[in-house]
Protein backbone atom coordinates (compact mmCIF):
# COMPACT_ATOMS: atom_id res chain seq x y z
CA UNK A 1 0.00 0.00 0.00
CA UNK A 2 2.59 2.36 0.85
CA UNK A 3 4.77 2.20 -2.16
CA UNK A 4 1.75 2.43 -4.21
CA UNK A 5 -0.14 5.66 -2.99
CA UNK A 6 2.78 8.30 -4.52
CA UNK A 7 2.24 6.38 -7.69
CA UNK A 8 -1.68 7.43 -7.73
CA UNK A 9 -1.42 10.48 -5.54
CA UNK A 10 1.38 12.02 -8.61
CA UNK A 11 -1.27 10.60 -11.19
CA UNK A 12 -4.62 12.31 -9.47
CA UNK A 13 -2.59 15.68 -9.69
CA UNK A 14 -4.49 18.00 -12.15
CA UNK A 15 -2.76 18.80 -15.63
CA UNK A 16 0.06 14.96 -15.31
CA UNK A 17 -0.75 13.48 -18.29
CA UNK A 18 0.96 10.65 -18.63
CA UNK A 19 3.32 12.42 -21.10
CA UNK A 20 4.68 14.48 -18.03
CA UNK A 21 4.30 11.66 -15.69
CA UNK A 22 6.96 9.65 -17.66
CA UNK A 23 9.25 12.31 -17.90
CA UNK A 24 8.95 13.17 -14.39
CA UNK A 25 9.71 9.49 -13.35
CA UNK A 26 12.67 9.48 -15.95
CA UNK A 27 14.10 12.60 -14.55
CA UNK A 28 13.21 11.59 -10.56
CA UNK A 29 13.42 7.54 -10.67
CA UNK A 30 9.86 7.53 -8.49
CA UNK A 31 6.78 9.34 -7.75
CA UNK A 32 7.49 10.35 -4.18
CA UNK A 33 11.05 11.90 -5.25
CA UNK A 34 8.91 13.82 -7.91
CA UNK A 35 6.31 14.63 -5.03
CA UNK A 36 8.99 15.95 -2.42
CA UNK A 37 11.47 17.80 -5.41
CA UNK A 38 11.88 21.26 -4.95
CA UNK A 39 10.34 23.97 -7.13
CA UNK A 40 13.41 24.40 -9.12
CA UNK A 41 14.03 21.12 -10.05
CA UNK A 42 10.59 20.12 -11.31
CA UNK A 43 10.80 23.54 -13.22
CA UNK A 44 13.39 22.54 -15.39
CA UNK A 45 10.93 19.53 -16.63
CA UNK A 46 10.05 19.89 -19.69
CA UNK A 47 5.88 21.11 -20.01
CA UNK A 48 6.15 21.72 -16.75
CA UNK A 49 4.51 25.42 -15.70
CA UNK A 50 4.15 27.24 -12.69
CA UNK A 51 0.73 26.57 -11.88
CA UNK A 52 1.65 22.45 -12.23
CA UNK A 53 4.45 22.92 -10.19
CA UNK A 54 2.27 24.58 -7.89
CA UNK A 55 -0.88 21.74 -8.01
CA UNK A 56 1.91 18.81 -7.20
CA UNK A 57 3.41 21.14 -3.81
CA UNK A 58 -0.13 21.92 -2.55
CA UNK A 59 -1.55 18.23 -3.72
CA UNK A 60 -3.57 15.60 -1.47
CA UNK A 61 -4.91 12.36 -2.17
CA UNK A 62 -8.88 12.96 -3.03
CA UNK A 63 -11.07 10.59 -1.00
CA UNK A 64 -12.47 9.14 -4.53
CA UNK A 65 -8.48 7.74 -5.37
CA UNK A 66 -8.82 6.67 -1.56
CA UNK A 67 -11.80 4.46 -1.94
CA UNK A 68 -10.48 3.33 -5.45
CA UNK A 69 -7.09 1.87 -3.80
CA UNK A 70 -8.97 0.31 -0.87
CA UNK A 71 -11.38 -1.04 -3.28
CA UNK A 72 -8.28 -2.60 -5.35
CA UNK A 73 -7.45 -3.98 -2.02
CA UNK A 74 -11.03 -5.71 -0.96
CA UNK A 75 -11.11 -6.94 -4.33
CA UNK A 76 -7.73 -8.73 -4.96
CA UNK A 77 -6.58 -6.90 -7.94
CA UNK A 78 -3.07 -5.76 -8.46
CA UNK A 79 -1.42 -2.24 -9.12
CA UNK A 80 1.59 -2.98 -11.49
CA UNK A 81 2.88 0.37 -11.63
CA UNK A 82 5.99 1.50 -14.60
CA UNK A 83 8.44 0.35 -12.11
CA UNK A 84 7.30 -3.38 -11.09
CA UNK A 85 9.01 -6.47 -12.91
CA UNK A 86 5.57 -7.72 -14.32
CA UNK A 87 5.22 -4.25 -16.31
CA UNK A 88 4.69 -5.04 -20.22
CA UNK A 89 8.35 -3.74 -21.14
CA UNK A 90 6.99 -2.84 -24.34
CA UNK A 91 4.57 -0.64 -22.91
CA UNK A 92 7.79 1.43 -21.56
CA UNK A 93 8.80 2.28 -25.09
CA UNK A 94 5.59 4.50 -25.60
CA UNK A 95 6.21 8.11 -24.91
CA UNK A 96 2.97 7.64 -22.69
CA UNK A 97 2.76 4.46 -21.00
CA UNK A 98 -0.03 4.33 -18.36
CA UNK A 99 2.12 5.10 -15.07
CA UNK A 100 -0.02 1.63 -13.49
CA UNK A 101 -2.30 -0.93 -14.49
CA UNK A 102 -5.05 -2.61 -12.84
CA UNK A 103 -4.43 -5.95 -13.05
CA UNK A 104 -6.66 -9.23 -12.37
CA UNK A 105 -5.34 -11.58 -13.30
CA UNK A 106 -1.52 -12.32 -13.84
CA UNK A 107 1.19 -10.73 -16.37
CA UNK A 108 3.54 -13.37 -18.14
CA UNK A 109 7.19 -12.04 -18.47
CA UNK A 110 7.64 -13.27 -22.13
CA UNK A 111 7.15 -10.73 -24.95
CA UNK A 112 5.65 -13.07 -27.05
CA UNK A 113 2.65 -11.15 -27.13
CA UNK A 114 0.70 -10.80 -30.40
CA UNK A 115 -2.72 -8.45 -30.59
CA UNK A 116 -5.42 -10.09 -32.65
CA UNK A 117 -8.72 -7.37 -33.38
CA UNK A 118 -10.98 -6.59 -35.42
CA UNK A 119 -15.15 -6.22 -36.53
CA UNK A 120 -17.22 -6.24 -33.34
CA UNK A 121 -20.41 -7.01 -36.15
CA UNK A 122 -18.25 -10.48 -37.63
CA UNK A 123 -19.50 -12.73 -40.06
CA UNK A 124 -18.88 -16.50 -39.54
CA UNK A 125 -16.12 -16.49 -41.32
CA UNK A 126 -14.49 -13.95 -39.32
CA UNK A 127 -15.26 -15.67 -36.35
CA UNK A 128 -13.85 -19.34 -37.28
CA UNK A 129 -10.63 -17.88 -38.86
CA UNK A 130 -9.87 -15.49 -35.47
CA UNK A 131 -10.89 -18.89 -33.41
CA UNK A 132 -8.40 -21.08 -35.33
CA UNK A 133 -5.61 -19.04 -35.86
CA UNK A 134 -5.51 -17.94 -32.44
CA UNK A 135 -5.76 -21.24 -31.08
CA UNK A 136 -2.74 -22.15 -33.28
CA UNK A 137 -1.03 -19.14 -32.05
CA UNK A 138 -1.41 -19.84 -28.56
CA UNK A 139 -0.02 -23.63 -29.39
CA UNK A 140 3.16 -21.79 -30.51
CA UNK A 141 3.52 -20.05 -27.02
CA UNK A 142 1.88 -16.79 -28.22
CA UNK A 143 -0.15 -14.70 -25.85
CA UNK A 144 -3.52 -13.51 -28.07
CA UNK A 145 -3.78 -9.97 -26.56
CA UNK A 146 -7.47 -7.93 -27.68
CA UNK A 147 -10.28 -5.81 -26.05
CA UNK A 148 -12.96 -8.42 -25.32
CA UNK A 149 -15.48 -6.72 -27.59
CA UNK A 150 -17.99 -8.61 -29.48
CA UNK A 151 -17.12 -10.39 -32.58
CA UNK A 152 -13.54 -10.63 -33.50
CA UNK A 153 -12.28 -9.91 -30.52
CA UNK A 154 -14.19 -12.43 -28.32
CA UNK A 155 -13.11 -15.01 -30.71
CA UNK A 156 -9.45 -14.16 -30.45
CA UNK A 157 -9.81 -14.47 -26.68
CA UNK A 158 -11.70 -17.93 -27.16
CA UNK A 159 -9.47 -19.28 -29.61
CA UNK A 160 -6.71 -18.82 -27.51
CA UNK A 161 -8.41 -20.19 -24.60
CA UNK A 162 -9.12 -23.15 -26.71
CA UNK A 163 -5.37 -23.65 -27.58
CA UNK A 164 -4.62 -23.85 -23.60
CA UNK A 165 -2.38 -20.53 -23.43
CA UNK A 166 -2.45 -17.22 -22.49
CA UNK A 167 -5.18 -13.91 -23.02
CA UNK A 168 -4.65 -10.52 -22.18
CA UNK A 169 -8.02 -8.41 -22.01
CA UNK A 170 -7.43 -4.87 -22.18
CA UNK A 171 -10.78 -2.73 -21.48
CA UNK A 172 -12.16 0.56 -22.21
CA UNK A 173 -13.96 0.53 -18.58
CA UNK A 174 -12.53 -0.46 -15.45
CA UNK A 175 -12.50 -3.83 -13.60
CA UNK A 176 -15.64 -3.31 -12.03
CA UNK A 177 -17.46 -2.60 -15.12
CA UNK A 178 -17.59 -5.75 -17.33
CA UNK A 179 -18.53 -4.60 -21.20
CA UNK A 180 -20.05 -5.59 -23.28
CA UNK A 181 -21.89 -7.48 -20.28
CA UNK A 182 -22.61 -11.05 -21.76
CA UNK A 183 -18.79 -11.27 -21.72
CA UNK A 184 -18.97 -11.75 -18.19
CA UNK A 185 -18.45 -15.48 -18.02
CA UNK A 186 -15.00 -14.45 -20.76
CA UNK A 187 -13.67 -11.96 -18.63
CA UNK A 188 -13.36 -14.61 -15.77
CA UNK A 189 -11.77 -16.92 -18.21
CA UNK A 190 -9.36 -14.63 -19.73
CA UNK A 191 -8.45 -13.71 -15.62
CA UNK A 192 -7.94 -17.11 -14.82
CA UNK A 193 -5.75 -18.01 -18.03
CA UNK A 194 -3.88 -14.71 -18.39
CA UNK A 195 -4.94 -11.46 -17.14
CA UNK A 196 -7.60 -8.61 -17.62
CA UNK A 197 -6.29 -4.78 -17.80
CA UNK A 198 -7.11 -1.22 -17.58
CA UNK A 199 -5.52 2.37 -17.04
CA UNK A 200 -8.98 3.74 -15.97
CA UNK A 201 -10.28 3.83 -12.44
CA UNK A 202 -12.14 0.54 -11.11
CA UNK A 203 -15.69 2.10 -11.82
CA UNK A 204 -14.66 3.76 -14.72
CA UNK A 205 -17.84 3.75 -17.41
CA UNK A 206 -16.78 2.42 -21.23
CA UNK A 207 -17.12 5.49 -22.32
CA UNK A 208 -16.47 6.43 -26.49
CA UNK A 209 -13.34 8.56 -25.29
CA UNK A 210 -11.70 5.39 -23.67
CA UNK A 211 -11.24 3.20 -26.44
CA UNK A 212 -8.81 4.96 -28.69
CA UNK A 213 -6.90 5.08 -25.57
CA UNK A 214 -7.46 1.92 -24.42
CA UNK A 215 -6.19 0.89 -27.75
CA UNK A 216 -2.79 2.06 -27.95
CA UNK A 217 -2.44 -0.12 -24.66
CA UNK A 218 -3.56 -3.46 -26.91
CA UNK A 219 -1.16 -2.46 -29.77
CA UNK A 220 1.35 -0.94 -27.42
CA UNK A 221 2.11 -4.47 -25.60
CA UNK A 222 2.39 -6.46 -29.01
CA UNK A 223 5.12 -7.00 -31.04
CA UNK A 224 2.41 -6.85 -33.83
CA UNK A 225 -1.21 -6.51 -34.54
CA UNK A 226 -3.63 -8.41 -36.89
CA UNK A 227 -6.53 -7.03 -38.29
CA UNK A 228 -9.44 -9.68 -38.94
CA UNK A 229 -12.44 -7.86 -41.02
CA UNK A 230 -12.67 -4.41 -40.72
CA UNK A 231 -14.64 -1.63 -42.30
CA UNK A 232 -13.10 1.38 -43.81
CA UNK A 233 -13.78 2.99 -40.64
CA UNK A 234 -13.23 0.25 -38.41
CA UNK A 235 -11.90 1.18 -34.98
CA UNK A 236 -9.05 -1.62 -35.51
CA UNK A 237 -7.54 0.15 -38.09
CA UNK A 238 -6.86 3.01 -35.40
CA UNK A 239 -5.15 0.29 -33.42
CA UNK A 240 -3.41 -0.74 -36.85
CA UNK A 241 -2.00 2.63 -37.25
CA UNK A 242 -0.67 2.83 -33.58
CA UNK A 243 0.91 0.19 -34.16
CA UNK A 244 2.62 1.08 -36.90
CA UNK A 245 3.52 4.35 -35.30
CA UNK A 246 5.27 2.83 -32.36
CA UNK A 247 7.30 0.86 -34.50
CA UNK A 248 5.69 -2.68 -34.67
CA UNK A 249 4.21 -4.90 -36.97
CA UNK A 250 0.96 -5.27 -38.47
CA UNK A 251 -0.81 -8.44 -39.78
CA UNK A 252 -4.40 -8.38 -42.17
CA UNK A 253 -6.42 -11.58 -42.74
CA UNK A 254 -7.87 -11.30 -46.62
CA UNK A 255 -11.35 -11.61 -46.98
CA UNK A 256 -14.30 -11.69 -49.54
CA UNK A 257 -13.79 -8.78 -52.38
CA UNK A 258 -17.75 -8.36 -52.38
CA UNK A 259 -17.63 -7.67 -48.19
CA UNK A 260 -17.78 -4.49 -46.71
CA UNK A 261 -16.27 -5.42 -43.85
CA UNK A 262 -12.79 -6.69 -45.69
CA UNK A 263 -12.30 -3.08 -47.28
CA UNK A 264 -10.18 -1.96 -44.06
CA UNK A 265 -8.29 -5.08 -44.24
CA UNK A 266 -7.37 -5.43 -47.93
CA UNK A 267 -6.52 -1.40 -47.81
CA UNK A 268 -3.63 -2.44 -44.97
CA UNK A 269 -2.36 -5.13 -47.17
CA UNK A 270 -2.14 -2.94 -50.42
CA UNK A 271 -0.45 -0.56 -48.02
CA UNK A 272 2.13 -3.13 -46.98
CA UNK A 273 0.41 -5.24 -43.79
CA UNK A 274 1.49 -9.15 -44.28
CA UNK A 275 -1.59 -11.15 -45.36
CA UNK A 276 -2.45 -14.00 -43.09
CA UNK A 277 -3.54 -17.58 -44.30
CA UNK A 278 -2.33 -19.26 -41.26
CA UNK A 279 -0.50 -19.04 -38.03
CA UNK A 280 3.07 -19.91 -39.61
CA UNK A 281 2.83 -16.40 -41.53
CA UNK A 282 3.06 -14.68 -38.74
CA UNK A 283 5.81 -16.57 -36.67
CA UNK A 284 8.16 -16.74 -39.60
CA UNK A 285 7.56 -12.84 -39.36
CA UNK A 286 8.82 -12.90 -35.99
CA UNK A 287 10.95 -15.77 -35.58
CA UNK A 288 13.89 -12.79 -34.44
CA UNK A 289 11.98 -13.14 -31.37
CA UNK A 290 10.07 -15.66 -30.77
CA UNK A 291 11.04 -19.38 -31.02
CA UNK A 292 8.46 -21.56 -32.18
CA UNK A 293 7.68 -25.16 -31.14
CA UNK A 294 8.94 -27.22 -34.50
CA UNK A 295 6.79 -29.96 -33.34
CA UNK A 296 3.48 -27.78 -33.82
CA UNK A 297 4.44 -27.01 -37.18
CA UNK A 298 4.15 -29.58 -39.06
CA UNK A 299 1.16 -30.80 -37.08
CA UNK A 300 -0.89 -27.16 -38.51
CA UNK A 301 0.66 -27.58 -41.73
CA UNK A 302 -0.57 -30.65 -42.76
CA UNK A 303 -3.55 -30.56 -40.71
CA UNK A 304 -6.40 -31.04 -43.61
CA UNK A 305 -4.24 -33.26 -46.05
CA UNK A 306 -5.13 -36.75 -44.86
CA UNK A 307 -9.19 -35.56 -44.53
CA UNK A 308 -9.23 -33.84 -48.46
CA UNK A 309 -7.32 -36.72 -50.16
CA UNK A 310 -9.73 -39.40 -48.45
CA UNK A 311 -12.82 -37.66 -51.08
CA UNK A 312 -13.91 -39.09 -53.46
CA UNK A 313 -13.88 -37.69 -56.50
CA UNK A 314 -18.05 -36.41 -56.25
CA UNK A 315 -16.93 -35.18 -52.96
CA UNK A 316 -14.15 -33.52 -54.18
CA UNK A 317 -15.76 -31.64 -57.07
CA UNK A 318 -17.79 -29.75 -54.57
CA UNK A 319 -15.56 -29.77 -52.23
CA UNK A 320 -13.59 -27.27 -54.62
CA UNK A 321 -17.08 -25.92 -55.67
CA UNK A 322 -17.24 -24.35 -51.89
CA UNK A 323 -15.58 -20.95 -50.08
CA UNK A 324 -15.31 -20.34 -46.70
CA UNK A 325 -18.53 -17.97 -47.54
CA UNK A 326 -21.91 -19.67 -47.95
CA UNK A 327 -23.33 -20.39 -51.31
CA UNK A 328 -26.80 -21.61 -51.38
CA UNK A 329 -27.53 -24.88 -52.83
CA UNK A 330 -29.25 -23.61 -55.78
CA UNK A 331 -26.14 -21.79 -57.03
CA UNK A 332 -24.10 -24.96 -56.11
CA UNK A 333 -26.62 -26.86 -58.25
CA UNK A 334 -26.37 -24.22 -61.29
CA UNK A 335 -22.74 -24.80 -61.30
CA UNK A 336 -22.20 -28.09 -60.62
CA UNK A 337 -25.18 -28.92 -63.04
CA UNK A 338 -25.44 -31.68 -60.36
CA UNK A 339 -29.34 -33.46 -60.02
CA UNK A 340 -30.60 -31.76 -56.22
CA UNK A 341 -30.71 -35.32 -54.67
CA UNK A 342 -27.49 -36.24 -55.71
CA UNK A 343 -26.03 -32.85 -54.30
CA UNK A 344 -27.71 -33.54 -50.74
CA UNK A 345 -26.39 -36.80 -50.49
CA UNK A 346 -22.41 -35.41 -51.13
CA UNK A 347 -23.14 -32.03 -48.75
CA UNK A 348 -24.45 -34.38 -45.73
CA UNK A 349 -21.22 -36.94 -46.81
CA UNK A 350 -18.97 -33.78 -46.51
CA UNK A 351 -20.72 -31.92 -43.37
CA UNK A 352 -20.26 -35.75 -41.65
CA UNK A 353 -16.75 -35.19 -42.03
CA UNK A 354 -16.48 -31.89 -40.79
CA UNK A 355 -15.28 -30.31 -43.99
CA UNK A 356 -18.43 -28.32 -44.41
CA UNK A 357 -20.97 -26.59 -42.64
CA UNK A 358 -24.60 -25.58 -43.25
CA UNK A 359 -26.06 -22.51 -42.41
CA UNK A 360 -29.80 -22.13 -41.81
CA UNK A 361 -31.55 -21.37 -45.17
CA UNK A 362 -29.22 -24.12 -47.37
CA UNK A 363 -26.34 -22.27 -47.60
CA UNK A 364 -23.35 -24.02 -47.31
CA UNK A 365 -19.77 -23.41 -46.35
CA UNK A 366 -16.10 -24.97 -45.73
CA UNK A 367 -15.06 -25.14 -42.45
CA UNK A 368 -11.54 -22.46 -42.19
CA UNK A 369 -8.98 -24.91 -42.02
CA UNK A 370 -6.10 -21.98 -41.06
Amino acid sequence: MENILPWFSLKSVPGIGNHLFKRLIDRFHSPDLALTASQKDLSGIEGMTPRLVSAIKQHRLSDLVKKDIDLVMRKGYKIVTMSDADYPPLLLQLPDPPPFLYVFGHLISPINNIAVVGSRNATRYGITTTQKLCQDLASFGITIVSGMALGIDSAAHEGALLGKGHTIAVLGSGLEVIYPKKNRNLFYQIAEKGAVISEFPLTAEPEAKNFPIRNRIISGICLGTVVVEATKKSGSLITARLALEQGRDVFAVPGSVHSFKSIGTHTLIKQGAKLVEHAQDIMEELLYVIEAPDRKESSIQNKTGPTLLSLSSDESLVHDALEPYPIHIDDLIRTLSMKPGKLSSILLQLELKNIIKQSPGKFFSLIDQI
